[in-house]
């Protein structure tokens, strides 16, 4: 198992900007990659950013050139941090982390709300 516990949210005005900290726990060696998801209301959740293993990551177009996806091994560790914020990112952020199996298996933290006022 494994236990996500997601921080930082909050309410900013728009241009403004938050970091998101998620901390892993648990058996954190079979996980692949972390990420972010959002789902605002009435909407599907959406990915935001992922990063594996190995480093690489992965951004939905909405946010690329904002927001920034990195990770502290040593802290087990993963952030968002989140810049040029607008109204449109208002959403419950959830950390995610996924092991790649057949079928994969994912794990969710209990979700951050983010604010973003006009």
């Amino acid at each position: 198992q494994v236990q996500l516990v997601e921080s930082g949210g909050g309410l900013v005005q728009a241009g403004g900007s938050l970091r998101l900290s998620c901390a892993a726990s648990g058996s954190i060696f079979r996980i692949n990659a972390l990420g972010w998801y959002r789902q605002a209301p009435g909407k599907q959740r959406e990915l935001v950013a992922s990063i594996t293993s190995g480093g690489s990551t992965n951004y939905a177009n909405s946010v690329k050139g904002r927001f920034t996806i990195s990770r502290d091994n040593a802290k087990n560790t993963v952030y968002l941090q989140m810049n040029s914020l607008k109204p449109e990112d208002t959403a419950v952020y959830y950390c995610n982390a996924v092991r790649w199996d057949w079928p994969s298996v994912n794990y969710w933290g209990q979700g951050t709300q983010v604010t973003v006022s006009s």
